[in-house]
Formats: structure tokens, sequence, C-alpha cells
């Protein structure tokens, strides 16, 4: 989120607030699902049990993101 604040008043100074927070949503959204396949890949090439329950709780809290940026 910390990404969009700068472009976020960018686009409010050049369009409508609603195009700003689209654009913004979308750049989030695209990020959030990113680092889900990353998470995903790396899972699939192996962990220990350490390694393992911290992939989950990354990718709960990802999934949660996603849920609430994506629609």
């Amino acid at each position: 989120m910390q990404r969009c604040t700068g472009l976020l008043a960018l686009l409010l100074i050049a369009g409508s607030p609603a195009d700003a927070h689209r654009f913004c949503s979308e750049a989030e959204c695209a990020s959030v699902k990113e680092k889900i396949r990353t998470v995903e890949s790396r899972m699939r090439s192996g962990y220990t049990r350490a390694q393992g329950e911290r992939y989950e709780a990354q990718l709960r809290e990802l999934r949660a993101k996603r849920r609430k940026l994506c629609h």
C-alpha cells in the first residue's frame, strides 16, 4: 500500500479519485497475487516443517489481503 501513496497523490491531481483508487487497488492486487505465486513456488521446491509453517502463515495473510483488495 505504501507504493501507491505517491502514485495515488499524482493520479488524484491528474485525474479523478475513483480512477486513482482503482489503479492503486489493481496494482496492489497484482502484487499480492505475485507474492502468493512466489510462496507457492517455494513450497513446491520442498521445505522443512518450520519453513512449511511459515509458508502457510504467509499464504493465510496474503490470501486475506487478496480477498480484501481483489474484486
